[in-house]
């Protein structure tokens, strides 16, 4: 990763590792923890839950939730992960939002839960996000509606081997910035797996997601 930010004139600090840890066991966690990664994400609620409880002496640890995340579940996982919860990378619905909100305030009224909006940006059906045109409107709603929200950036999976996807997610990136009043570097951009991160880095990433490359491949029979 640091080859791939410093080949296209960018700062480390720029681009933010999030080591996908779905389905490993907690011990290579730590393993990653004690190498110097902070930030985690996780794609399933009761997984995230678990694992938080288990490593809650890691006082430093950055939780991101980066999967659906059904509204009904979203007080549970709010209040179970609390501040270490850093981010919510799959907001798409105005209920999920006001379901958020509600549970980081009863965390703590000054708690600010961060959120991306997760974009559609392929267009395939089997891909959760909203369509492009649709995020300005919900975008404003979070940043006027959700005190306790914090309209961090917006998020995309893509389709493999497009690349085109990650321009779509800057150029709503620019569109919300617009609507808000905010510089579009404001607002950072989660795009990037272990397949992609070098070419979403080089179209502006600074948020890559990436498991298998760190911990390998997966084993869904143990989630």
């Amino acid at each position: 990763m640091k080859s791939s930010i410093e080949a296209c004139g960018r700062n480390l600090d720029e681009v933010q590792l999030v080591a996908v840890s779905k389905t490993k066991p907690v011990e290579l966690l730590v393993e990653a923890y004690e190498a110097g990664q902070l930030h985690f994400g996780e794609n399933y609620a009761q997984e995230l839950l678990q694992k938080s409880e288990i490593l809650a002496d890691k006082d430093d640890i950055a939780w991101h939730f980066i999967g659906p995340l059904q509204s009904n579940k979203a007080a549970a996982l709010v209040k179970g992960v609390g501040k270490k919860l850093v981010c919510v990378e799959s907001v798409a619905t105005r209920k999920l939002a006001q379901k958020l909100d509600r549970a980081a305030r009863e965390v703590d009224e000054s708690f600010r839960l961060g959120v991306f909006l997760q974009v559609n940006t392929s267009g395939e059906s089997s891909k959760s996000g909203l369509d492009p045109e649709d995020v300005v409107p919900l975008a404003m709603e979070v940043n006027d509606m959700f005190p306790n929200l914090s309209l961090n950036g917006l998020m995309t999976i893509g389709a493999p081997g497009d690349f085109g996807c990650f321009d779509t997610l800057v150029a709503c990136r620019k569109n919300v910035a617009e609507s808000l009043g905010r510089e579009p570097s404001s607002l950072e951009l989660s795009m990037g797996m272990s397949g992609d991160f070098e070419e979403a880095i080089k179209r502006g990433a600074t948020n890559v997601r990436v498991g298998s490359t760190i911990f390998g491949q997966r084993d869904y029979s143990q989630k």
